[in-house]
């Protein structure tokens, strides 16, 4: 029966300070070893039972739990005392570990061998009852479970989650070190200069109507600090887009951010893979290969349809633009491109799922998926199949390798959208099917990035990382054919996800004004917005590259969350609201007219 807020305020009056006590373990180091040792743990009170005359508290602290036993016989005052103990309660016991009697031992606690008899103990403070279970296995909603994230964060999941995190930034701290980096923190408070996601602006006080912005990363600071000598930067740094968010972003997210003086591409990817090889060796003890392995941006279209492409399962994609080129099915017969993909074994899908499927694709701007069963030798099933021609037949079974029993679905149209939609389409159907190893690591590095694409509703190129990354082939190749020119980017990429990105940097005034050209930015814009960056260009700029990597992505990954807000310890929702704080909100006319702002009155409705 659930207690009430009265009871929890009736125990308040035996709370106690902890005076000279001391904590002799945590919750989780007490084994058999130990037996016979007297000891002092503190922490909170995870589940009370009441056991003939026994009382046994599983208490827990951010480590683990161990089994503490009031008995009467031991102690009868701290055993009458402790029938006050509810769950959350805050408590300091002393007493003697012993080993649990024969039958009642734990294999699935570490300190399941062993538990504390209790000679005294101090209630520290009390709690009321939580909204919900303080355990891994729940059923509160995201929205209640952020409302009181500090209880979420008791959970021993979250927990974990944070202890490895901080072993990640420790374990990238010393790799850094030991490599001769400097740790410098750049501005938070800066410049606006919106080339890519939407700035957050922070208005200035002192500054009637002008604005800082929150960075969406220290790139620009960081390669002054290479124009000014330090050679070797790195931050752990946290980064702002006012962007739409999913599943793994966030408004404010952070960085390991890194760059370095007088390299070249091969030499900051060795840096960073052996960075990256160490972290997963020292917090989750797996192996990474080294060197990993490689893949251009051309393939990885080619081959998954995305940039970032997740090859722990088969399902390649297949361009059979040429198969059906000129073919009666106009839809195919006309378009930029078509893909097929063959999922072996997937006869039996039903017409739900397949309508299912095609809803799914048309997030990424299909219009629809076809699709073709393969029943029997020689026997197709699909809406689509009397469009082609015997010879067109044969050229997909045999550029695709259908077999009897597949099903293989099409996308046809823009090159853009065909491979985005087929891509997510292999990775959806990668989870459906259970293709995916869950503890497998498949990282890799995708080279060879073009420079910029061409942006048909500006009608301008933008660049396809960032407007400071150096071209191959110089200033003539960007001048020549700018849609054709590769970049010296490189992104390494983890089970689908884009876990770090990086390039070799402009480091020379006239590349960058070449650049500012191709992107359609002249040279009045370029001053206002750079003319920091281009005058620190004409003192001797060293050649210089580097790379970010995004720690809550990384984190996410390795333990296995679903989404970054299980490994940032006070996320927004999806709104890019923090529900516990009530963040954003409204504030006072006062320091609104110290900002020199008003409000635009709401239209009514």
């Amino acid at each position: 029966m659930e207690e009430t807020y009265d009871v929890q305020l009736e125990h308040q009056k035996y709370i106690g300070e902890l005076g000279d006590w001391q904590r002799s373990h945590h919750c989780c180091e007490l084994t058999s070893a130990n037996i016979g040792d007297e000891i002092c743990l503190m922490g909170w009170a995870q589940y009370r039972r009441d056991h003939g005359g026994l009382i046994f508290i599983d208490l827990r602290d951010r480590n683990g739990l161990t089994q503490v036993v009031f008995s009467p016989e031991h102690n009868i005052q701290a055993h009458e005392q402790a029938h006050i103990l509810r769950t959350e309660y805050v408590l300091a016991v002393k007493g003697v570990v012993r080993e649990r009697p024969e039958g009642m031992h734990n294999a699935g606690m570490v300190t399941g061998d062993i538990e504390i008899l209790v000679s005294e103990w101090k209630l520290l403070n009390t709690s009321r009852t939580p909204p919900f279970a303080i355990e891994d296995r729940l059923d509160a909603s995201e929205n209640l479970r952020l409302k009181y994230r500090y209880l979420d964060l008791r959970r021993p999941k979250l927990a974990r989650n944070f202890i490895l995190r901080h072993k990640a930034v420790q374990s990238v701290r010393r790799f850094l070190d030991e490599q001769n980096f400097l740790e410098i923190e750049t501005p938070i408070l800066t410049k606006s200069t919106p080339e890519g996601a939407r700035d957050f602006l922070v208005p200035s006080r002192v500054n009637d109507g002008q604005f800082y912005a929150l960075p969406q990363s220290p790139q620009l600071f960081k390669q002054l600090l290479m124009v000014a000598g330090m050679e070797r930067y790195y931050q752990v740094v946290r980064c702002f887009r006012d962007e739409d968010l999913r599943a793994d972003r966030q408004p404010e997210f952070t960085q390991i951010d890194c760059e370095m003086s007088f390299v070249d591409q091969e030499q900051v990817m060795a840096m960073a893979e052996a960075m990256i090889c160490r972290l997963f060796k020292e917090t989750v003890d797996v192996e990474l290969p080294s060197p990993l392995p490689r893949m251009t941006y051309a393939e990885a279209l080619r081959d998954y349809g995305l940039d970032k492409p997740d090859t722990r399962f088969g399902l390649k994609l297949q361009d059979v633009t040429d198969v059906v080129k000129g073919s009666e099915f106009k839809l195919f017969g006309s378009a930029e491109l078509v893909k097929g993909l063959r999922v072996p074994n997937g006869v039996d899908m039903s017409r739900k799922e397949i309508d299912d499927l095609t809803e799914f694709v048309k997030i990424y701007d299909a219009k629809g998926l076809a699709w073709i069963k393969v029943k029997a030798e020689g026997e197709w099933q699909s809406p689509i199949v009397k469009f082609f021609s015997e010879e067109e037949k044969q050229g997909l079974a045999q550029r695709l390798g259908m077999q009897v029993g597949d099903i293989v679905f099409f996308q046809a149209g823009p090159a853009v959208m065909v491979n985005t939609a087929l891509g997510q389409l292999r990775n959806e159907l990668g989870k459906r099917l259970g293709l995916i190893d869950p503890k497998k690591f498949n990282p890799l590095w995708v080279t060879d990035f073009p420079l910029l694409e061409y942006d048909a509703e500006s009608k301008r190129y933008v660049a396809l990382h960032h407007p400071f990354t150096a071209p191959v082939g110089g200033v003539e190749a960007l001048q020549a054919d700018p849609g054709k020119v590769l970049s010296n980017a490189y992104d390494m990429v983890l089970n689908g996800s884009e876990i770090g990105g990086g390039s070799i940097r402009i480091h020379t005034q006239e590349m960058q004004q070449a650049m500012f050209q191709a992107l359609g930015i002249g040279e009045e814009e370029a001053r206002e917005k750079f003319g920091f960056l281009l005058d620190a260009l004409e003192f001797g700029a060293p050649p210089h590259g580097g790379i970010a990597f995004g720690l809550d992505r990384l984190i996410m990954i390795l333990t296995g969350s679903s989404s970054i807000r299980e490994v940032i310890a006070f996320p927004k929702t999806q709104k890019a609201t923090c529900v516990m704080t009530e963040a954003p909100s409204a504030v006072a006319a006062k320091q609104l007219r110290e900002l020199h702002i008003r409000l635009r009155e709401k239209k009514k409705d």
